[in-house]
């Protein structure tokens, strides 16, 4: 009796190969989020790094999942190397505008990097990655409370930060009243439904 052709079916679960192509093909974009979690290069190469091998030796997950879930190894590895938790009662919260003069691209990164520490990470999970306010405490080992006071505390010192961008704009010439009138109200429709619900 012939033998039985096995027809190798191909499994639901993301391998090896596959978060070693995630982790090439997205590099930069997951490498920004581990910079905006850690605000440190170092530690934000590290995590990098941590991200990948966690994910190749982490638990099963399906294809589908595999980008997320690379992304939710950087952030857990960034909130273990940080603990963002621990150093907030330390850190100084706000925005320190000492004069800095940035292009516009860079005014938003640095305005996300100078949070103290727990402001940035929810800043960066919940709106940035699109995380639920339960999962951003469960990640963050800190209470929805505690996430909804950060979310709050960060919208505004961003606001604020951008404020202080346009006004240096405006003293040395770069104003373009068009081009930033139409990106405020872009913005402003992007943060509402995040500043409607801490009302």
């Amino acid at each position: 009796m012939p033998e039985a052709i096995q027809i190798a079916r191909p499994t639901p679960y993301a391998s090896s190969r596959d978060f070693c192509r995630i982790f090439h093909e997205e590099t930069d974009s997951l490498y920004r989020l581990s910079f905006l979690l850690t605000a440190e290069r170092e530690k934000a190469e590290q995590c990098l790094v941590s991200g990948l091998d966690d994910s190749l030796k982490g638990s099963r997950v399906f294809k589908e999942w595999a980008r997320s879930w690379a992304r939710r190894a950087i952030i857990q590895n960034a909130v273990r190397v940080i603990n963002p938790r621990q150093i907030e009662e330390n850190a100084p919260s706000g925005f320190n505008s000492r004069g800095k003069t940035l292009v516009a691209e860079q005014a938003e990164i640095a305005a996300i990097l100078e949070l103290a520490p727990l402001e940035r990470f929810v800043f960066v999970i919940l709106v940035l990655e699109h995380y639920s306010e339960h999962e951003c405490s469960v990640l963050l080992g800190c209470s929805r409370r505690d996430v909804i006071g950060a979310r709050i505390r960060a919208l505004q010192q961003i606001g604020s930060a951008m404020e202080f961008q346009i006004r240096q704009q405006v003293n040395v010439g770069l104003w373009k009243p068009a081009l930033d009138d139409n990106c405020r109200a872009v913005l402003e429709l992007q943060l509402a439904p995040y500043l409607a619900t801490s009302a």
